[in-house]
């Protein structure tokens, strides 16, 4: 089946209005940034709420959301879920509930920032250094190669142009505007990316003969799956699950840096809950045509041309390139935003500690735009290479780029605010460990009996492996190495006192505008979803 789509001249000047509409949106936001450090990196401490929620969700979602996660759904049914609520569940808590105070009350810039405090400079260099890593070889060139295949799929473009072009026109405004530059695009980016995919949604529903349709896939809603299962075993809650959603949600400079924006600590709280709401509905409006388009589709070829055959065959001219516009929205979404983190973290945590410690804001920010610049290069030059050498596909390669990282970063966060014996070598040997033994694990799996193979098989359950043996190997190191004194870490220790809003905050609690409420509300539906569906 031909999956390659016709664009009309409508089509056409909807997808470029939006493009031009997008870029100047980018130049005028820039505009406001000026030479601040501060207003650079964090928009000047002035997003609300609803910026910080809907900027998260609209960096966090892209191609692979699209492509990889309606193909999922076709091939897997309502499983797909599992790479998204448990975002809700685990990571946004985390954030929440454990590390978001600390993060503001000590008015950190970066989450490397963090681990300086708490441990030392080793730690913050050597998670700097790591994130940078998967940012530039994982997040930014796997989303532009994501971006390219499906604009390949979809309307036939070149790889390389497609590529080359989603970089340049991001990178235009991200660069030059900084945060508040990428916050602003993304809200309007998430506008648009819900309009298309509700409209995909509607349109598949539809086609199936309306709710009817819908209940025909009945067999297909479970959400726990056995252990053994290839992809989404129920045992990934118990590691793999865990040490990814805390990593990605709460100490993820990507994601993180939208809070430390916020204009107070209940913003940044409220912001968190939004974003709650929007991962709980964003992911039915690609899962649910993913579920449905097997009963319309049936033999494709592969699953991830489940989008582009749905929208060849269920839109007509005009809503094409309102949903190519949602697709693209998504990429440059992303992108930014991994990029923004990028020259945050090369600012703060490299040019300023070791090569200009007395730089002025103004030499900052020009540091970091020119590293934008290189990343944006590097992203373009590595996601060339995807595209020659990737022999699997480009959302497996992503999830086990991070298995190799995230057990450990997510045991540094964990250990560092949870427990005060936690040791500045017990970090440091965690943070160690867990390349070295997800690569043993993954050359020892397929020597293993069947019997205990097929457990270890599972991406999720090895990395969940991988998460507890970190966990143990910090623990022990750090009961025979000698830890900070508790006067010097007592404010970055979790307690319950943690909790409570600062006082000039606490009035604003009551009622509707507390975020308890809200969150209660949102982990409450998911709960039930998980009950209901298990």
């Amino acid at each position: 089946m031909d999956a390659v789509v016709n664009l009309g001249w409508l089509d056409g000047i909807v997808f470029t209005v939006y493009l031009a509409g997008i870029v100047l949106l980018g130049i005028i936001a820039s505009r406001r940034a000026g030479s601040s450090k501060r207003n650079y990196f964090l928009a000047g401490d002035r997003l609300p709420w609803w910026m910080i929620g809907g900027s998260i969700v609209a960096a966090n979602v892209s191609s692979h959301h699209f492509i990889g996660v309606i193909g999922t759904a076709y091939a897997r049914g309502f499983a797909a879920m599992t790479i998204e609520w448990p975002t809700i569940l685990i990571g946004f808590n985390a954030l929440l509930w454990i590390f978001l105070p600390f993060y503001l009350r000590n008015n950190f810039y970066t989450m490397p920032e963090f681990l300086d405090q708490r441990f030392g400079r080793a730690a913050r260099t050597v998670f700097a250094a790591l994130i940078l890593i998967v940012y530039i070889f994982v997040e930014i060139s796997a989303v532009l190669y994501m971006g390219a295949i499906a604009l390949e799929t979809l309307f036939g473009w070149n790889l390389n142009a497609s590529i080359i072009g989603l970089a340049l026109f991001t990178g235009i405004y991200t660069i030059a505007g900084g945060l508040r530059a990428v916050v602003w695009t993304e809200m309007f980016q998430l506008v648009v990316l819900l309009t298309g995919g509700l409209i995909l949604s509607f349109a598949t529903i539809h086609a199936v003969g309306g709710w009817q349709g819908v209940m025909a896939t009945s067999g297909s809603w479970e959400l726990l799956l056995p252990a053994t299962d290839p992809d989404f075993p129920w045992t990934s809650f118990l590691g793999g699950i865990l040490c990814l959603s805390v990593f990605y949600c709460a100490a993820n400079q990507f994601i993180v840096q939208r809070t430390l924006a916020a204009k107070d600590e209940w913003h940044a709280r409220m912001g968190v809950v939004f974003a709650d709401y929007l991962k709980f509905f964003l992911p039915l409006i690609v899962v649910i045509p993913g579920m449905l388009a097997p009963i319309l589709f049936p033999n494709l070829e592969k699953p991830d041309m489940a989008f582009p055959t749905l929208v060849g065959h269920l839109l007509p001219q005009g809503l094409v390139g309102l949903v190519m516009a949602g697709l693209i929205a998504a990429i440059m979404s992303h992108i930014s935003g991994a990029v923004n983190s990028c020259t945050t973290i090369l600012t703060v945590d490299f040019y300023l500690p070791f090569i200009n410690p007395k730089a002025e804001d103004r030499q900052a920010v020009l540091f970091g735009r020119i590293m934008g610049v290189a990343i944006v290069v590097m992203g373009i030059l590595w996601a060339s290479v995807l595209i020659k050498s990737s022999d699997r596909p480009i959302f497996i390669y992503l999830f086990n780029a991070y298995g190799y990282v995230t057990p450990g970063i997510a045991t540094m966060f964990l250990l560092g605010v949870l427990w005060k014996r936690t040791t500045h070598a017990g970090a440091l040997a965690a943070g160690i460990l867990t390349i070295p033994l997800t690569v043993a694990l993954e050359l020892l799996t397929p020597r293993l009996p069947d019997a205990l193979g097929q457990y270890l098989h599972p991406f999720f359950n090895r990395t969940g492996i991988v998460f507890w043996a970190c966990m143990l190997t910090g623990m022990a190191v750090s009961l025979v190495t000698t830890p900070k004194p508790e006067a010097e870490i007592c404010h970055l220790i979790w307690t319950r006192e943690s909790l409570r809003m600062p006082p000039e905050l606490r009035a604003r609690m009551r009622g509707l505008k507390n975020p308890a409420f809200w969150w209660a509300l949102v982990t409450a539906a998911v709960g039930y979803m998980y009950i209901r569906y298990h």
